[in-house]
């Protein structure tokens, strides 16, 4: 069953089945409907919201599972506790906020939009990351933007081992300590165009308390998938 508040069409899950609730918002890429969803009681199920493809606000009040927001195109996820592992897998677009923490994979091989996590994200976030941005108001876990393609990883607190591990030309921005670079991951200068990048970046993720200055850049060596004609023997 679902209601509709002021405007707004409440969905209780433990009322309404998960799969009635995203057919739902299925449908909307294919016809009008609410814009703006609440859902109540989310009681930490999976693949909740996963798959949009609508200009619609999903704010879901509590904690959610495993790839919540997955695949996520054009739609605007606000969950209002913490979230599992593959938050917002695969985004195409749009914007998927996390008041608190978030499992590990977080926005992995993400092509486009925006994840703010304004917690923690565990071990590999941004993995595989194709043009994504995300921004982590906390600190991230080991292997983060391993294999990152392009996008953008901005980190206010601190990053763990393994940081950028085969990175290509995703650019990292880390504001704490780093417990170790990946595999042709290397420190690079914060020049004045980075600086105006991060702190628009930190804007759009509603971060104001940060200073864009005070962080460290993060790419790729170019070294790992570069042709060296002496090692020609090894390929």
């Amino acid at each position: 069953m679902s209601t509709v508040t002021t405007g707004v069409e409440v969905v209780d899950l433990a009322v309404t089945p998960l799969r009635a609730l995203n057919q739902r918002l299925h449908d909307l890429a294919r016809e009008e409907g609410p814009t703006h969803w609440r859902v109540v009681n989310p009681n930490g199920a999976h693949a909740i919201a996963c798959g949009l493809d609508a200009d619609v606000e999903v704010e879901i009040e509590g904690h959610a599972g495993y790839y919540c927001a997955g695949m996520n195109k054009r739609a605007t996820v606000r969950i209002h506790g913490n979230a599992g592992t593959g938050l917002a897998e695969n985004m195409m677009s749009g914007q998927v906020v996390v008041e608190g923490s978030a499992s590990q994979s977080a926005g992995a091989t993400g092509r486009g939009g925006l994840l703010v996590v304004h917690g923690d994200a565990s071990a590999r976030c941004g993995i595989s990351m194709k043009g994504i941005d995300i921004v982590v108001k906390g600190s991230v876990g080991h292997l983060s933007a391993f294999m990152a393609q392009t996008g953008r990883l901005v980190v206010c607190g601190d990053a763990g081992d393994a940081l950028g591990d085969s990175i290509y030309e995703a650019r990292l921005y880390v504001r704490g300590t780093v417990k170790g670079l990946g595999a042709d991951c290397i420190e690079k200068e914060l020049r004045d165009e980075h600086v105006v990048e991060v702190a628009e970046l930190l804007k759009q993720a509603g971060i104001a308390d940060v200073d864009p200055a005070s962080f460290k850049r993060y790419g790729s060596a170019r070294q790992l998938y570069s042709f060296k004609i002496d090692n020609a023997g090894a390929y």
